[in-house]
């Protein structure tokens, strides 16, 4: 099934470029092979795929989009483009049981070498620019010093696929990768989360 998963990968990256003309700017960054963790305003359904769609193949194949298990779950396909195709990491944001830890299968997949796609507002949002920021891009900081943060911003897409929207409607869209950050020694994590949370929107 994953050998499959694997040949659909162009098809799937081909549909995303005739809804959205996804275009990657590499503003602050370089796509570069080392571990990153991605994170990006999130308006749109389609904001997951356009995003990984334009990382170049190489970096494309290590990079696993973060995902809630609720939504990629509802259907065969959507859960067969999800594990098959985007070997997204499925989280449990509805906390199916009060021992799970929503963020235990993305700190596995960080600890094997994988860099991931996140989304910290945790939800999407209605507006271009990102709301506040949840706790957990602070948590993995910490926890990983070493892997790189890297601000996303997607442009246009708020306007493609909204929330509430079933079908996209036919936008360019441009994936701008900004400068990476970093959490300081003893920097308090809401003063953190603010200035990843500026980073995007300083792209915007």
């Amino acid at each position: 099934m994953r050998l499959y998963g694997i040949a659909i990968r162009p098809l799937l990256r081909g549909i995303v470029w005739i809804l959205v003309g996804a275009t990657a700017r590499w503003k602050g960054c370089a796509p570069e092979p080392r571990q990153r963790i991605y994170f990006a305003n999130h308006t749109s359904h389609i904001d997951t795929i356009a995003l990984w769609s334009v990382l170049p193949s190489a970096l494309r194949n290590v990079t696993r989009p973060v995902a809630a298990k609720d939504y990629w779950e509802k259907g065969r396909l959507r859960r067969y483009i999800a594990v098959n195709v985007l070997r997204a990491v499925l989280i449990d944001r509805l906390r199916s049981s009060e021992n799970t830890d929503p963020l235990g299968p993305v700190i596995q997949a960080l600890k094997q070498g994988d860099s991931i796609i996140i989304f910290p507002e945790g939800t999407r949002g209605t507006q271009r620019l990102p709301g506040p920021f949840k706790g957990g891009l602070a948590r993995l900081a910490a926890q990983f010093p070493d892997v790189e943060l890297v601000p996303v911003y997607l442009e246009n897409l708020h306007r493609s696929m909204p929330k509430g929207c079933c079908l996209p409607v036919p936008i360019t869209c441009t994936v701008w990768f900004g400068t990476p950050v970093a959490m300081q020694d003893q920097e308090p994590k809401n003063e953190f989360l603010e200035r990843a949370r500026q980073a995007i929107m300083d792209m915007a």
